[in-house]
């Protein structure tokens, strides 16, 4: 199929991408105490070298103590960790790419690392990391309203770097997700409670103080997932309607741009249909949305993390969902990992050239 349906330009409020594809948020773990290197500087410039219409950067925490559960993860708070993340986004611009940080907090995902630990408690909904295991502090109205100031805090930070955008990480089993989650949201405050547009009140908060300091026309992203890396099968909404009472608050309280995680993309996300999570969610919420998950590639990251390798896949099934408009941008993670002229050699028909992902890659900063 014509695959120049990629690299059509796309214009949304204040973001003007070149073309279709965006580079995935992908956890790095290369930033030595919280703080982006010169290298991680050039692993990006590297990518918007290689044409991507827009990089969101891996997950980088907020102004909380345990935002992070590894060491080696970029904060988005402190004059030396923003100035790092300065020159990253001015190499970026001056290899003509666009960017948005991805603002996070894991929440009650406990550390792997056997000599460290966070300096301070996990924060939680519930004190649950999944419906089965305790795990952190439930957190008061304090700490919520501290949450909400300290990605409200980085956004402006952002804006104020320059960055294109930002993200909100609201997926994955994290903490914004972790209020979504019934599993791990057993509050019974407003916060809480048995339906989805009550559990979506922390996002929505969020979403509305980074409005807020940013103001009206700067983009924001939110990513949100149906799985949770506690359990792959989970599913928020069931249906089309669920996932609209879902939706629908995040959309009012002024997100721009829904990032549908999913393992594989050409999945269907309801019966009856073949629309995808990303293409549901632009039905239900009319916003526009990035589809995701093993773009480009026969296997998916999960398995990816196990040691599985994976082979350069066809891109039709992708061209075609795009040109139907089911949605509007694609993000690629392990194809841009492995290769930064992944698109390029897209562009110019060079499938011989396309490489296969070998984990090894995680290892890297190539």
């Amino acid at each position: 199929m014509a695959i120049d349906v990629l690299f059509r330009p796309f214009t949304y409020k204040g973001l003007s991408l070149p073309n279709r594809v965006v580079m995935a948020p992908m956890t790095r773990s290369f930033s030595p105490n919280g703080i982006v290197t010169a290298d991680v500087a050039q692993y990006y410039r590297r990518r918007a070298e290689g044409g991507v219409g827009l990089i969101i950067s891996e997950g980088t925490g907020v102004d909380r103590p345990a935002s992070l559960n590894d060491p080696n993860v970029p904060r988005f708070h402190g004059v030396q960790e923003l100035a790092g993340w300065r020159r990253v986004v001015d190499e970026v611009h001056d290899a003509g790419g666009l960017m948005a940080p991805q603002l996070w907090h894991v929440g009650a995902v406990r550390t792997r690392e056997k000599d460290w630990h966070p300096p301070g408690a996990y924060d939680s909904p519930s004190g649950l990391s999944r419906p089965d295991k305790s795990l952190g502090v439930p957190m008061s109205d304090e700490d919520i309203a501290d949450a909400t100031r300290a990605f409200a805090d980085a956004a402006l930070a952002a804006k104020r770097s320059n960055f294109d955008a930002i993200e909100l990480h609201g997926a994955h089993g994290y903490l914004i997700d972790q209020f979504f989650w019934e599993g791990t949201n057993r509050r019974e405050d407003a916060y809480g409670g048995r339906n989805l547009p009550g559990r979506a009140r922390f996002a929505a908060d969020i979403v509305r103080a980074v409005r807020k300091s940013v103001g009206p026309e700067f983009p924001i992203l939110l990513r949100i997932s149906q799985w949770k890396q506690q359990d792959f099968a989970v599913k928020l909404a069931i249906t089309p309607n669920e996932l609209e009472a879902w939706l629908a608050p995040l959309r009012e309280a002024g997100v721009d741009v829904l990032h549908c995680s999913q393992r594989r993309f050409w999945e269907a996300e309801f019966d009856g249909s073949d629309l995808n999570f990303a293409g549901w969610a632009k039905k239900v919420t009319g916003l526009p949305t990035i589809s995701v998950g093993s773009v480009g590639l026969t296997g998916e990251f999960i398995a990816a993390y196990g040691g599985e390798s994976s082979r350069p896949a066809s891109l039709d099934e992708l061209v075609r969902r795009l040109d139907r408009e089911e949605f509007d941008l694609v993000a690629v993670g392990r194809a841009l990992l492995q290769d930064p002229q992944w698109l390029l050699k897209v562009r110019d028909g060079r499938a011989n050239e396309l490489m296969a992902f070998d984990r090894s890659a995680f290892a890297t900063l190539s």
